[in-house]
């Protein structure tokens, strides 16, 4: 039973690397994002681009509650910031 259980979950870790694969082939803002949880416990963000990003639930939490200062900072700084689209 829990070689059942490992399968399916490394299953899951492929169709997600094999789904971040995929999507690194199309210009960033076609690419689909996609979520997964990693090894020692953190969230993986993939899709953004060729690395996933990778954080803690608090260290996502912190980060979203800022999103309004970060959309600000974007807005302040939109001269100075590049965008690889």
């Amino acid at each position: 039973m829990e070689n059942h259980d490992e399968l399916r979950v490394e299953l899951e870790k492929l169709r997600a690397e094999n789904a971040a694969l995929k999507n690194e082939k199309k210009p960033a803002s076609l690419r689909e994002i996609s979520f997964k949880v990693a090894e020692k416990g953190g969230l993986s963000v993939y899709g953004l681009g060729r690395f996933p990003v990778t954080l803690y639930k608090e260290q996502w939490v912190r980060l979203l509650d800022k999103q309004g200062d970060i959309r600000n900072f974007i807005k302040d700084n939109e001269e100075k910031l590049k965008s690889r689209e």
